[in-house]
């Protein structure tokens, strides 16, 4: 089971293209701006290249996570801790069974949607609830990482080549 770099890193990119369009002005940005108490002159004094290059790496990271989390077939390989040549006739009977089983777009977008709405909105909620942030904010944000999820996990998973 190798990972699919050039997969990781497409969908490391995910999270900046659609983070430019979700936090646009036009859609969510300014709404976001007032509920997250950003103004221009705040978004100004950041360092846009290192944040910009820091995001990317870490989205890089999310991807690499986002691979294993929905590609079925990495959590028969890990039992092997990673060795094929430890792997029992299980696993050959296993991989011969499913193979490919479940290395969809479709699937990986099921499974990115699910980490989403089940591992980010709550953690996005109790830091923003903690933080005395707004519904509003945390919707917006919750939101965007599960769309973000979404389509990281359909990139990982049905990007078999």
């Amino acid at each position: 089971m190798d990972f699919n770099f050039l997969a990781i890193i497409v969908a490391a990119i995910v999270p900046i293209v659609l983070g430019f369009i979700w936090y646009n002005p036009k859609v969510f940005g300014l709404v976001w701006m007032r509920e997250a108490e950003m103004t221009e002159e705040k978004m100004k004094k950041g360092n846009m290249p290192v944040i910009f290059i820091v995001s990317l790496i870490l989205s890089f990271l999310l991807a690499f996570f986002i691979q294993a989390l929905t590609n079925h077939q990495m959590g028969a390989y890990s039992l092997m801790g990673g060795d094929p040549t430890l792997a029992k006739p299980s696993y050959e009977a296993f991989m011969a069974d499913y193979g490919n089983s479940f290395r969809t777009f479709k699937h990986g977008a099921l499974h990115g949607a699910i980490a989403g709405v089940f591992m980010f909105i709550p953690v996005i909620a109790i830091n923003g609830m903690f933080e005395r942030k707004s519904w509003k904010y945390i919707i917006i944000n919750g939101l965007y990482w599960t769309v973000a999820l979404t389509i990281m996990g359909a990139i990982v998973c049905g990007w078999t080549a």
